[in-house]
């Protein structure tokens, strides 16, 4: 493979502005996720000490192998919605080491409405358990929850993503043999006891763990009965009487130590293998990023700059390098990993669709990994391009990257837009993990196009109605509307707290996150029954 060779001119003055406006977006990031896991109330901190818990970041230290990554999945999801309190959407997910094998890990975190269940918090848990099953991870829960948020019941409770869908998951992670292994550390009630009781392995713990279909005031309200929380589910009677729990915790770091025993108990996994090499960082310094990528997403820039700061030694065997310039496609490797690269140089043409196509093949049939580097705009328009066969050959891409078996991973670099989006791997394609940079934006299209659009429609609207086209201040009216939208909803932060990727990362820890995933990608095998094509319209 050929190093890279670079054309940056980090004494420019574009490349300075760059590095300052990049690195305002990145300490942004960072106070966002500091307060994210450290922003709780100090009743709520009080009150758990009292309980005789800890704290949820030290139930993390004490699980995780010391010295360890923590592979943390949406840091921000939730934010700025409910009263922008719901840190984590009240769940902390992530991948890390446990007795020298990766887990998947999720846990409450009682301290933010006493580990209460919000819609988010049951998207954000249905994508933990995707990313288990996928992966083949085992899944390690310290469940400590109130239960369902009541007053949203209505967005937790009935619908296919709804809250019984983490049961109906269970049930298949057990029957595929993915291991779950549940610490219960807090109340399980109702659907939380189940989220329990489906679990391969149940550590419980003295005082304050309890799992019960309804909890004490339920069971008053129901029965007149009156019952502590923990005769009617405690560890005492769920160890000895109902055969409920499986191991028995003094507190929660004996509970941690019992988890930590089962995992390393688990039989051996044989991870897929890759062609690896020794692994070497990039020729050049990840940090100029910072300089290469402006948040300004009207600037171009090569892609391959991008590349040459992410992939072991820079080196890059460009595929079909003359064709289709508009895409980069080509070989490389991540931390010792081989990875085929798709990364965005314009805007897609027919021959930049058939190159992925072409490419993605490849890939699919020699088993490597695909990794998507997106800053798109979408596919070219036009009468001359739509003669040419634009809409024939975008969908041989689409189909390409629905259809491909290998573990794909999508980065958003830039810009993430309208059909773009689709054909570059974006969340409705199944990556198997899907970042954003805080420069990115994504959505049906840019503001201003957006608005020039709405634009047409409404003066071609009022012609055929015999009406005067819009006015400068009705036009601008408009357009402020429509860009502040965008620029809104298509924010990476509003992007991330939908769970639309993620997370946001640091551009410089590209490199270390996609390492990390794809290690972890390996759990499972390279390529499921389903491989092959579908019909590609010639």
């Amino acid at each position: 493979m050929d190093v890279i060779e670079s054309k940056i001119d980090v004494n420019s003055e574009s490349y300075k502005k760059n590095v300052q406006d990049m690195t305002a977006l990145v300490e942004d990031l960072n106070r966002e996720l500091d307060i994210a896991m450290n922003q709780r109330s100090q009743k709520a901190l009080d009150r758990q000490k009292e309980s005789g818990k800890i704290p949820a970041k030290k139930k993390l230290e004490l699980l995780l192998d010391k010295n360890t990554p923590f592979l943390e999945i949406a840091p921000l999801a939730a934010k700025g919605m409910y009263d922008g309190k719901i840190h984590k959407a009240g769940v902390i997910i992530g991948i890390g080491m446990i007795e020298g094998r990766e887990c998947m890990i999720t846990l409450n975190d009682a301290t933010i409405k006493g580990g209460s269940i919000y819609p988010m918090g049951v998207k954000k848990s249905l994508r933990c358990q995707a990313i288990a099953m996928e992966n083949r991870l085992p899944l390690i829960s310290l469940l400590d929850s109130a239960g369902a948020y009541l007053p949203m019941q209505s967005e937790i409770f009935p619908d296919l993503d709804d809250g019984g869908r983490i049961f109906y998951n269970q049930a298949m992670m057990s029957k595929m043999g993915v291991a779950q292994i549940v610490g219960v550390m807090g109340l399980c009630t109702a659907g939380g006891a189940y989220g329990a009781a489906m679990c391969d392995d149940i550590v419980h713990v003295k005082g304050h763990g309890a799992i019960f279909l309804g909890g004490p005031p339920l069971v008053k309200a129901a029965t007149g009965e009156e019952v502590t929380a923990n005769d009617l589910g405690g560890p005492e009677l769920h160890c000895s009487d109902s055969g409920v729990s499986d191991y028995y915790a003094e507190d929660d770091p004996h509970a941690i130590q019992i988890i930590r025993s089962i995992v390393k108990n688990l039989p051996a996994n044989e991870k897929s293998k890759l062609t690896m090499e020794e692994p070497e960082p990039p020729l050049y310094d990840p940090k100029e990023l910072y300089g290469i990528v402006s948040p300004d997403l009207t600037k171009p820039y090569d892609c391959r700059e991008v590349i040459a700061r992410i992939v072991d030694g820079s080196r890059f065997l460009e595929f079909k390098e003359m064709y289709g310039p508009t895409l980069v496609t080509g070989w490389a490797h991540i931390h010792g990993f081989p990875v085929g690269i798709l990364a965005n140089n314009g805007i897609l043409f027919s021959d930049s669709a058939q190159k992925a196509t072409q490419f993605i093949q490849l890939c699919d049939k020699r088993k490597i990994p695909l990794l998507f580097l997106q800053n798109i705009n979408g596919f070219i328009v036009g009468s001359q391009y739509e003669r040419g066969g634009i809409t024939k050959d975008g969908h041989k891409m689409v189909n390409a990257v629905s259809t491909a078996t290998v573990p794909k991973f999508t980065v958003v670099v830039g810009a993430s837009f309208g059909a773009g989006n689709y054909a570059m791997c974006g969340r409705a394609y199944s990556p198997r993990f899907m970042w954003m940079w805080p420069n990115a934006q994504i959505g049906v299209m840019g503001g201003e196009q957006a608005a020039g659009v709405l634009e047409t429609i409404t003066n071609d609207q009022r012609a055929r109605l015999g009406q005067p086209p819009m006015t400068d201040e009705e036009v601008e009216f408009i357009k402020g509307s429509v860009i502040e939208n965008a620029r809104k909803e298509g924010n990476a932060y509003y992007a991330t707290s939908q769970l639309w990727d993620d997370g946001i990362i640091d551009p410089v820890k590209t490199r270390d996150v996609l390492g990390l995933a794809i290690s972890a990608s390996l759990n499972a095998p390279l390529r499921d029954d389903t491989y092959g094509f579908g019909v590609f319209r010639m």
